[in-house]
């Protein structure tokens, strides 16, 4: 409850009751109002991160001069007991009861006042709720990466594990959904890690970024009082701390930042998603995903539907959303804090929900999926090996683009009788060239021409061995636990 106003033995109007800022006013907030201006369903989620700042500045405080060392411990041990109803679960059902408490910083004051009494009323001296709430969802925010990136970490682990599955398996390599060149299954499947190894380079820089601390910043000009900004840091396991209280008060940049990150590991999933579902296509044939990944159908009981591919698929709209959702909100904003910030919290938090919901599906079903060597084999069309029969003749001295243009004379002829290039008889060949022959084409294999591209990156035994072990060596530098609070 707000203290009394002198002028007024009443106290505050009615619907002003908790909150924070109501000594000026002289009317109830008007009921339409109510719902627009409450966040408390939403950043409600913030509750332990803002205690644990709140117990922080207490101590700030006390190290300041400007509250008493009783009062500090009397403070820190009210905001214990109540982080620990937050862990129960208690202080959310209190939350909804009252619909006084507009945002999570009037709840928790309330509640602590209840606690500890008048001196709750000290806590937020020389802060506002522009600094709290920026370094309450930056707390948020590092922790939240933390885990989407131990998420991210099991999805590329699932990944090398296919790789190492699928080391002998040859399969075509496509463009424009074209056969191409043969590839090793492993070749394919780091092809979707390297993108995921990047996306935890991402998440890493955008934890650096959130990584600064806002509180001290006051609510636009600083604070007036003694603060050591550098111990609130160390407490609070911030890298930094702002330069600047105006810009810190109204930075959402890294909100921004996790949100396009977020987005465009969803665009990642997506394109590993549109493989699974086309790979293991009855048409295609080339993959099983495990039973714990697949449904089945309600009326046709042969399915066996991608489900897990499908739904990973569908959410990269969301996550595309949310970033256009938070970049729009802060377009035009004027310097300071705005009000509109408020909004902020939703799409960042709906993009790491979705992100945590969706990751450990994708480490599942990669980590369990197995490659058809068979059903592949059959599938493999001669025409993979054209580039191969280039090389063959560049190797014997003709310029490439004169031997590209000899292959693609051989392809259509092959065309034209219907049948593969590879089974076209000698005089045929002769007459297109007189370096080819049937012993050329049949000096012709899939395993020669996957071994063929030895050079870093390419897809010979050796060079795929080489960039498994790269990507391995790069996963486990990611699997260095965070650095600990103090």
């Amino acid at each position: 409850m707000s203290p009394r106003r002198k002028d007024d033995p009443q106290g505050p109007p009615e619907g002003r009751e908790a909150a924070l800022w109501g000594g000026r006013f002289e009317g109830g907030l008007n009921p339409a109002m109510v719902p627009l201006n409450r966040s408390l369903e939403v950043d409600f989620r913030l509750a332990a991160h803002d205690i644990r700042g709140s117990i922080a500045w207490a101590g700030a405080l006390a190290r300041a001069g400007v509250l008493s060392e009783a009062e500090s411990a009397t403070l820190v041990q009210g905001l214990e007991r109540l982080l620990e109803q937050v862990r129960r679960g208690d202080l959310a059902v209190r939350g909804q009861d009252d619909p006084a408490d507009e945002d999570v910083h009037s709840l928790v004051e309330r509640e602590l006042s209840g606690l500890v009494g008048p001196v709750a009323g000290k806590l937020h001296t020389g802060r506002s709720r522009n600094d709290q709430v920026a370094t309450d969802f930056r707390l948020w925010g590092m922790e939240a990466i933390d885990s989407v990136s131990a998420a991210l970490r099991d999805a590329v682990s699932g990944l090398l594990e296919l790789a190492r599955r699928s080391m002998d398996v040859i399969l075509p390599g496509y463009t424009h959904l074209q056969q191409g060149q043969p590839i090793r299954g492993a070749h394919w499947a780091l092809a979707h890690a390297w993108p995921l190894l990047r996306d935890l380079d991402r998440l890493a820089m955008v934890r650096r970024e959130a990584a600064v601390l806002p509180l001290g910043s006051g609510a636009i000009a600083g604070c007036p009082f003694p603060v050591d900004r550098e111990w609130l840091r160390a407490e609070l396991g911030f890298d930094s701390v702002t330069p600047n209280s105006m810009d810190a008060v109204s930075d959402r940049d890294w909100a921004v930042s996790l949100t396009f990150a977020g987005s465009l590991l969803g665009m990642q999933l997506n394109r590993l998603a549109e493989d699974l579902v086309i790979f293991s296509s009855h048409e295609f044939s080339f993959l099983k995903l495990g039973d714990g990944f697949s449904t089945g159908s309600s009326l046709m009981p042969q399915k066996r539907n991608p489900d897990a591919a499908e739904l990973i698929r569908g959410k990269t709209g969301r996550l595309a959303g949310n970033l256009t959702a938070l970049l729009t909100l802060i377009k035009g904003l004027p310097g300071g804090y705005n009000r509109d910030l408020q909004e902020d919290k939703e799409a960042v938090f709906d993009t790491v929900d979705t992100l945590l919901l969706v990751l450990p599906v994708v480490a599942g079903a990669v980590g369990g999926a197995a490659f058809l060597p068979d059903q592949i084999r059959s599938r493999l069309d001669p025409g993979l090996l054209a580039t191969d029969l280039a090389d063959v003749l560049v190797a014997e001295g003709v310029p490439f683009r004169e031997s590209h243009e000899v292959v693609g004379a051989v392809v259509l002829a092959a065309e034209r009788r219907g049948t593969p290039f590879t089974e076209l008889p000698e005089d045929v060949l002769s007459e297109i060239h007189p370096l080819l022959s049937r012993r050329v084409l049949e000096g012709l294999s899939w395993e020669g021409s996957v071994e063929r591209r030895r050079a870093p990156g390419g897809t010979a035994r050796t060079a795929v061995e080489a960039q498994l072990e790269e990507a391995a060596i790069r996963l486990e530098g990611f699997s260095r636990p965070p650095r600990q609070r103090p």
